[in-house]
């Protein structure tokens, strides 16, 4: 598995649609500052379900959505999709190629979808964790993240491993199962 393409429309510095195509293998983003890199690994964040605006360097999520410059007017919506290779069956679903979009509006309404089709944030999220992948997978260590991993107490540190190798998504369906399983006794009784 891996990353094939990224594509931004509207999203942030990318006003016109931009399509960023990869290789198996390392990929460096590199480029002068101001150039857009971080707003690549932002987007990158964003479409994989991420809803903090403070995470993506912004104070609202409607920040996400190309605020205009003196040549260009305001987009209505962000958009970004990414494109993944799964020839190797990573991601538990029957495709060799998976493209997961999100659409933002400026109203702060969101769309979601999985090959074109309307999906939720829980099915795109519990698509990516199945693979080790996703939101809360620390796959993409922004700037400032480094250091809170580097200065972590053992216990935090204990969180960063735990949700690397994939336990924080068994924890989670526990959870929900239990919440499931007191919501029926409460039921029963």
């Amino acid at each position: 598995m891996y990353l094939k393409s990224i594509t931004l429309k509207g999203f942030k510095s990318f006003a016109s649609s931009t399509t960023l195509r990869l290789e198996p293998g390392i990929t460096c983003v590199v480029g002068p500052n101001g150039s857009g890199k971080s707003n690549v690994v932002d987007a990158l964040s964003w479409v994989m379900g991420e809803q903090g605006a403070k995470s993506l360097r912004g104070g609202k999520m409607e920040d996400v959505i190309f605020a205009g410059t003196s040549g260009r007017a305001p987009l209505g919506r962000a958009e970004v999709s990414v494109t993944i290779d799964n020839t190797d069956g990573a991601l538990p679903i029957d495709y060799t190629e998976v493209t997961i979009s999100r659409i933002l509006f400026r109203n702060g309404t969101s769309e979601y979808q999985i090959n074109g089709d309307a999906s939720r944030l829980l099915d795109i999220q519990e698509l990516l964790s199945d693979s080790g992948i996703g939101r809360e997978m620390h796959v993409i260590v922004g700037q400032g993240q480094l250091d809170a991993i580097l200065m972590a107490n053992p216990q935090e540190r204990r969180g960063f491993i735990e949700e690397a190798a994939g336990v924080l998504k068994h924890r989670k369906r526990k959870e929900k199962a239990l919440r499931k399983l007191d919501s029926m006794q409460a039921n029963l009784a």
